[in-house]
């Protein structure tokens, strides 16, 4: 796990001349080589280029978006100390970077940078792309997807409808309803114009960004069509720039293994909260993991958990129903295959219980927050609970007793006290909290 940076002044100072150099290079408007010296001016095409290929920028459309390289290039996103020497880029091989964020330059917080895949994932796409098309050693990744026949029938669509993405691997998209699809479009936050259930106002590129992006990994779709400030437990989507997100940065739920009591017991209360929560909500969509770690989850810097990577949420409209997914043969193509065998087999949409994310959080992350912490006789009825809400083979019913029965013994160990920023003060008011 790669150390946090908190917004110091050390940390937001250290490396200032080669941040400048760098974001001054990546934004060509802001630096002529002419007027370099000749060796600086060949640093500075050199940072650019590479600077564009770190971010994926050399990518774009075939990427995520755009919405968030201003920012870099006023550099009001500072990777602090990475860039510790003239014109070095962090290491490529790491998912995320942590980073200060600022909308004024004056006050920075937190944020975290990440891929939605691995670069040499994202490089092993590109090569898929290219071979579909048995295409030549200088192949434009953007041109062969758009030639696809599922982009053809995108640039002549309307409106995003389930059959334009069949056969993608996201969970997100394994049982789409209109309602659904007709949310990721109304929220998409790469385009200028959002708000409406219509494609009108996506250009070519914007509908290429979009369908790559749910190909790829639909975690930041899910931040932006299910956002916090509603209450989803989702960090907050603040753009993306070539193949790179930000978001709102956070510890990870798997530092927290040896928390005190009161904390451990707070926070698998919030966790079966969440996973309650995404089972039944207002807007009457089921949530599930296709399956759980403790990195997948975070807490805020106010104690309040949320899940900070969303890439295996699957989604079932409730209200509306779900069109089945279907594995018919052209519904594949290099779309199916970015990040995955083409093969894969998707469940059905009939065939995720209720249970389903309970039993997994009471068997994976439960155990590992709040065993050995209590008094013997709390200890064991804890245990108990969680052994029946983490057995698969019991019916729905009785394993989310279990769940509510164990958050029930949990509540009372909690404490109300300013660690917990989140529901304090008012914790001492609201037996709610």
């Amino acid at each position: 796990m790669e150390p946090r940076l908190g917004p110091t002044a050390a940390t937001l100072h250290q490396g200032w001349p080669a941040l400048l150099l760098w974001f001054s290079a990546l934004s060509s408007s802001l630096s002529s080589p002419a007027s370099l010296s000749p060796s600086l001016a060949l640093q500075v095409r050199s940072s650019y280029t590479s600077g564009r290929t770190f971010l994926g920028l050399d990518k774009c459309n075939a990427c995520i978006g755009t919405s968030i390289c201003k920012k870099f290039f006023k550099e009001e996103i500072r990777f602090g100390n990475w860039l510790a020497t003239p014109l070095r880029l962090p290491p490529e091989y790491l998912l995320s970077y942590p980073a200060n964020y600022s909308d004024d330059s004056k006050t920075w917080r937190p944020v975290e940078m990440s891929r939605l895949v691995s670069k040499s994932q994202n490089e092993l796409s590109d090569r898929r792309i290219c071979a579909s098309a048995v295409a030549p050693k200088t192949c434009s990744i953007e041109r062969v997807l758009r030639k696809t026949g599922r982009f053809q029938k995108w640039l002549q669509a309307k409106r995003l409808t389930p059959d334009l993405v069949q056969g993608l691997s996201s969970p997100l998209l394994r049982c789409p309803s209109q309602r659904l699809l007709d949310r990721v479009v109304r929220r998409y936050a790469e385009v200028a114009d959002a708000g409406s259930i219509f494609m009108d106002h996506f250009t070519d590129r914007d509908k290429l960004r979009l369908l790559y992006t749910l190909a790829v990994n639909a975690h930041p779709i899910l931040l932006q069509i299910f956002p916090g400030a509603e209450g989803w437990p989702l960090p907050k989507y603040l753009g993306s720039c070539g193949r790179f997100m930000v978001s709102t940065s956070t510890r990870p739920l798997q530092e927290f293994d040896g928390a005190a009591p009161d904390q451990a017991a707070d926070l698998a209360y919030q966790l079966l909260g969440v996973v309650e929560a995404l089972r039944n909500n207002d807007l009457n969509y089921f949530f599930y993991f296709t399956h759980v770690d403790a990195d997948m989850f975070g807490i805020f810097s106010n104690g309040q958990l949320f899940i900070r990577n969303a890439s295996t949420l699957g989604v079932i409209d409730k209200q509306e129903g779900s069109q089945a997914a279907t594995r018919a043969e052209e519904n594949k193509d290099i779309f199916s295959c970015l990040v995955s065998g083409c093969q894969a087999e998707l469940p059905s949409c009939d065939a995720i219980p209720e249970k389903h994310s309970v039993v997994q959080v009471c068997r994976q992350l439960l155990p590992r927050l709040l065993q050995g912490k209590f008094p013997s006789l709390v200890q064991k009825e804890i245990d108990t609970m969680l052994a029946q809400c983490g057995e698969d083979a019991l019916p729905d019913s009785e394993i989310l007793r279990a769940a509510n029965q164990l958050k029930d013994t949990l509540r009372p160990l909690r404490t109300c006290d300013p660690r917990f920023a989140y529901r304090y003060p008012d914790c001492k008011y609201n037996d709610k909290f």
